[in-house]
């Protein structure tokens, strides 16, 4: 069929509805940046031919060379037999404006506290130029860690992950985006390596998929990192470790912020007296939490 393809389709919309039908004869599974085939074989197609990600009409009928169609046709059955996310075909991820180098050394960048981030997180920051001090743990390619940069120009920051992988992919962001002065990166399992340094902000987005959801992700998600992806049996083992270890290293105003994907529910009966304030993203409120120092200790 695909040979087929090479020889008979001529534009850019044929390879679409191709990649399309493919995608969904395949029965692939999205979630790492689209929700659909057609946003995915946009994304993969328009990026393999150097064209604006979102300037799909513009180019739609325009006819391809050989090489071209040869291109699409490799991007479009690597995404359906590999069965790899988009993000690691392309080598980059995008959180609102900013773009990130990543490999299957790190999981594919889609944390809700970007959002919090863009926003500064207001209002529980009211001065984002007073922030001096941001820790990100278990900062992956250390996207989170970056965009913490952009919002408190004033902050110094550090990022710790377990996974030394993991932190060459963040080494290499961090150069990108030419942050090496004021952002610091820490091989470290938790607060372990970083003991006496204290913070304004800690944010984290720890691994939190539960076992049982481990046992049936889909194939794209097995494709990343199981160490960043594994929380335990519920999911919480290392925001547990979070909540006993984060009053050491918070100021006495200091914020925390951790994401815990789908478990609100079991979280709220592992520590019914802690007062979790639950944060709006376009997900709804049943994703993020912030604590205050004081409502820790």
């Amino acid at each position: 069929m695909f040979e087929q393809a090479q020889s008979e389709l001529s534009t850019l919309r044929d390879l679409m509805r191709f990649a399309v039908s493919r995608f969904n004869e395949a029965g692939l599974f999205y979630g790492h940046g689209t929700d659909n085939a057609w946003d995915e074989a946009a994304y993969l197609l328009l990026h393999t031919l150097h064209l604006p990600l979102d300037q799909l009409d513009p180019y739609i009928d325009a006819r391809l060379t050989g090489d071209e169609r040869a291109a699409l046709l490799k991007v479009i059955k690597r995404r359906i037999s590999e069965r790899l996310p988009a993000a690691y075909l392309t080598n980059e991820a995008w959180l609102g404006d900013y773009r990130f180098y990543v490999d299957e050394r790190v999981i594919v960048p889609r944390s809700h506290i970007a959002e919090l981030l863009h926003e500064q997180l207001s209002p529980w920051v009211e001065d984002p130029w007073a922030v001096g001090s941001v820790l990100d743990l278990c900062t992956g390619s250390g996207c989170l860690a970056i965009l913490a940069a952009h919002a408190f120009p004033e902050a110094r920051i550090d990022a710790v992950d377990l996974s030394p992988e993991a932190l060459a992919v963040a080494r290499r962001n961090v150069d990108d985006y030419e942050l090496d002065t004021r952002l610091r990166l820490f091989q470290s399992n938790g607060f372990a390596e970083i003991q006496g340094r204290q913070y304004d902000v800690i944010i984290s987005n720890p691994p939190y998929v539960n076992a049982e959801s481990m046992a049936v992700l889909p194939e794209e998600y097995r494709r990343e990192p199981e160490l960043a992806l594994a929380g335990g049996k519920d999911g919480l083992d290392l925001v547990r470790l979070i909540l006993r270890e984060a009053p050491s290293h918070l100021k006495t105003e200091g914020l925390l912020v951790v994401e815990i994907g789908h478990n609100r529910d079991d979280l709220e009966m592992a520590f019914p007296e802690t007062p979790f304030i639950w944060l709006d993203t376009s997900a709804g409120d049943r994703h993020v939490f912030l604590l205050r120092r004081e409502d820790l200790v």
